[in-house]
């Protein structure tokens, strides 16, 4: 057994107060996003974990990219008919969670799911380069396959039936807004005594700010 006992990290880069955050979780969100964007080395800081309650019962947690967020929600893309996809339709209760390591700062956010419009969709896919729309008609994701060339040989088909043409979203690839009811800001602070606020959204749609024990 690996024993990990003395894996430790001091937090000492921030503190989150209530005397300096917004009424919405969105404009915190936004502000600590374009942080990281700009003071940190981390590649791509729209990546974010999305948990669902599966078909079977089990929960199960994957990396996705984050494409849009704004007043209403957070939006990324997916194929409906995905494990992801149908977990989703099936329960729209869903978790998604940042961690910007080099911040020592985690967004953990509660929300409910639902499909953007066709149009959203549409524009978002045909923003996409060619070979990741082709890409998403290729991949039955989730589904069992027999092989890396069968994907591969997929792919050169629809290269040959699309060369030069406009290639249609599929309908059953499209976005995920969702729509916030919990937001959690994690701060890392020394002595594993870290800054924790929380954002509840109330019945007349107002948020209730608390602070929470590490």
């Amino acid at each position: 057994m690996e024993d990990l006992s003395d894996y430790r990290k001091s937090y000492e880069k921030s503190q989150l107060l209530e005397t300096n955050i917004p009424e919405d979780p969105i404009n915190l969100f936004h502000k600590w996003f374009y942080e990281t964007e700009e003071f940190s080395d981390i590649e791509e800081v729209n990546a974010m974990t999305v948990s669902t309650i599966g078909l079977d019962g089990f929960p199960k947690s994957r990396v996705v990219l984050l494409k849009k967020f704004n007043e209403e929600g957070f939006i990324f893309y997916t194929n409906y008919n995905s494990e992801k996809g149908k977990a989703i339709l099936n329960n729209p209760n869903i978790c998604l969670s940042f961690f910007w390591q080099s911040m020592e700062r985690q967004v953990i956010i509660k929300g409910i799911a639902e499909k953007t419009s066709e149009v959203t969709s549409d524009n978002y896919f045909d923003s996409r380069p060619d070979g990741s729309k082709l890409g998403a008609i290729v991949s039955s994701q989730s589904e069992v396959i027999p092989s890396r060339e069968y994907l591969d040989n997929k792919l050169k088909e629809l290269e040959k039936q699309y060369e030069g043409k406009i290639i249609p979203r599929p309908n059953y690839w499209g976005g995920f807004l969702v729509r916030p009811v919990e937001v959690e800001f994690w701060q890392g602070r020394p002595n594993r005594l870290h800054d924790r606020i929380r954002y509840h959204l109330q019945e007349d749609y107002n948020w209730k700010i608390d602070r929470l024990s590490p």
